[in-house]
């Protein structure tokens, strides 16, 4: 869902942009790939706000991309009110911890990997897909900040073999861009291997972000939606939890070398 405000400004933005330019709808939808009667749409909110068609609106009238950061602005503030403080520790970490059992963690998924675990919600539509998808994409460009958090994630060997056929050139490219990550100095990527049976993590997904204030919160991801956490007792036990999982993990150096086994094994 859009947030309104945000996305009246954009359609207003766009607009003034458009006619500073001197463009008509017609002229501006030829150079955008659109027709006049689809700007239109767009400028009143006949037409939902398409992330392509404010990238070119971008490129033609010159913004160095501000309709598009006006997009993901949108979209951050149409999240569901439970994320919304998760969010905004996440965007501010120093250090990020990510643990998730049955998934690569959402800071290191590809595109099309995202887009595979999203749409297995079959009650969204395409359209909130590609929000949502385009949400997760947007989280991941703290990791490319000047000063980027320090982010280290747990995954399980499992998460990484399990692929079915049709799967599988998903999971090479998924696991090939894992290794390219952990070229980062800031991003490491530790792997519990498959006889490890059993081990407190496996009770659920979780992340800690260590803010400015040196101070921690914890996100519980749920099938309903998640819970940020902030009560000292509960962080705590968090923390005590993420030391359970982290020690269960390979080294690094070793993670690495079964995520290449394990992608060799598959090409």
């Amino acid at each position: 869902m859009e947030a309104e405000p945000t996305s009246e400004l954009i359609r207003g933005q766009l607009r003034r942009l458009r006619l500073n330019a001197e463009l008509s709808q017609e002229e501006f939808g030829k150079l955008v790939h659109y027709s006049g009667s689809q700007v239109s749409a767009v400028e009143l909110g006949q037409r939902p706000l398409d992330r392509l068609f404010l990238k070119r609106a971008d490129e033609v009238l010159n913004t160095d991309g501000l309709l598009t950061s006006l997009l993901r602005m949108a979209e951050r503030d149409g999240q569901p009110s439970w994320f919304r403080p998760w969010l905004e520790a996440e965007r501010t970490a120093q250090q990020l911890r990510c643990y998730h059992p049955t998934l690569v963690p959402g800071l290191l998924q590809t595109e099309n990997y995202a887009r595979a675990v999203i749409r297995a919600d079959d009650m969204l539509s395409d359209d909130e897909v590609e929000k949502r998808l385009a949400v997760r994409m947007d989280r991941q460009s703290i990791l490319d900040q000047p000063q980027p958090p320090k982010l280290v994630a747990v995954i399980e060997e499992s998460v990484l073999r399990r692929a079915d056929e049709g799967f599988r050139g998903l999971m090479i490219q998924q696991i090939a861009h894992l290794l390219e990550c952990v070229e980062r100095p800031q991003v490491s990527v530790h792997v519990i291997p498959t006889d490890i049976s059993t081990h407190v993590g496996l009770a659920g997904p979780f992340t800690l972000a260590r803010g400015e204030d040196g101070g921690w919160v914890g996100h519980l991801e749920n099938q309903l939606g998640g819970a940020t956490i902030d009560n000292d007792e509960e962080v705590a036990i968090l923390l005590a939890r993420w030391e359970s999982v982290r020690s269960e993990a390979l080294p690094q150096r070793q993670s690495t070398l079964l995520m290449k086994e394990v992608m060799t094994s598959w090409s």
